[in-house]
């Protein structure tokens, strides 16, 4: 009889173990279910330092192309000038004359004389027989340095 008495409780041990195991299991689940703030947080912060690191990357490129268009129509000036230099024997006393001259020719192929990238004017300087053609940059004004400074045709 000892020997069943034992056996029943080694078996009731083992159901209690059983619903035990379950019953922390259970509980485990219901705890894992959801994000602690701090993990959210976590994820946040990672999101905004990748989402910084792509913006500024961004707007560098943004700022690289526009440094880029503006010395292509600058060389874009520089053969509508040479164009009407060798029609004309002289260089135009203003961009204007690229567009509306005495020949009715339209060096630039265009309606009026182009802005730069930012939106400024391009300065036309003509002496003698020497010129520049000149973009002041991001921010539209003489010197600057980074995207501000001055491009210019004497310099590319």
């Amino acid at each position: 009889m000892l020997n069943m008495h034992h056996l029943d409780t080694k078996i009731k041990a083992a159901r209690d173990s059983e619903s035990s195991v379950r019953s922390t299991s259970r509980r485990r689940r219901k705890q894992a279910a959801g994000f602690t703030l701090v993990e959210l947080m976590v994820v946040i912060s990672i999101i905004a330092i990748l989402a910084t690191i792509v913006g500024y990357n961004v707007l560098v490129s943004v700022d690289e192309s526009n440094v880029a268009a503006a010395q292509a129509q600058i060389k874009q000036f520089e053969n509508a000038l040479l164009q009407y230099r060798l029609k004309n024997r002289r260089f135009p006393e203003s961009m204007e004359q690229l567009i509306n001259n005495a020949d009715g020719i339209n060096y630039l192929n265009a309606s009026n004389i182009p802005v730069d990238p930012w939106g400024n004017p391009y300065v036309y300087n003509l002496e003698g027989s020497r010129y520049v053609i000149i973009s002041y940059g991001a921010n539209g004004q003489p010197g600057g340095d980074g995207y501000d400074a001055d491009i210019r045709s004497d310099d590319m």
